[in-house]
């Protein structure tokens, strides 16, 4: 579980960069833990099987990808998509207030998407005080 422990890494990483009231990852740190991360990913989609051969009188359409395929796809587009957006409209955030807030809202706004809650009824019940309960998975 190479993204696990990279994950929890990246983790304390932050919580001590935190501790040190720091406004920014450092650069080189930080693309560190990008080329990482993207190395992680690589090695995973490297070690998928090969996609089986097709066989006469098979379904027609897309082939039903594996459960690891489709995390590795979901690693390395869905949630960084946002920020990219975010990062190539205004360039930069302006202070780490901001940062934090948007990254508060929009992580909300993910876990509603994807515990199948519409996401304007998810944001009307945040400014009605009553936000959402996050559905939190038995380990």
């Amino acid at each position: 579980m190479e993204i696990q422990d990279f994950l929890l890494d990246l983790h304390d990483a932050c919580h001590e960069w935190r501790l040190l009231h720091l406004p920014s990852v450092p650069a080189m740190e930080r693309d560190e833990w990008a080329a990482r991360y993207f190395e992680i990913l690589a090695a995973g989609y490297a070690a998928q099987p090969p996609p089986p051969a097709s066989s006469a009188g098979s379904h027609k359409g897309r082939r039903k990808q594996s459960k690891a395929k489709n995390l590795l796809d979901t690693l390395l587009e869905r949630d960084l998509r946002w920020a990219k957006v975010q990062q190539k409209i205004s360039g930069t955030f302006r202070s780490v207030t901001g940062v934090a807030a948007f990254c508060r809202i929009r992580s909300y706004l993910s876990t509603m998407h994807k515990q199948g809650h519409p996401m304007l009824s998810a944001l009307t019940a945040v400014f009605h005080g009553q936000p959402l309960p996050l559905a939190w998975a038995p380990e």
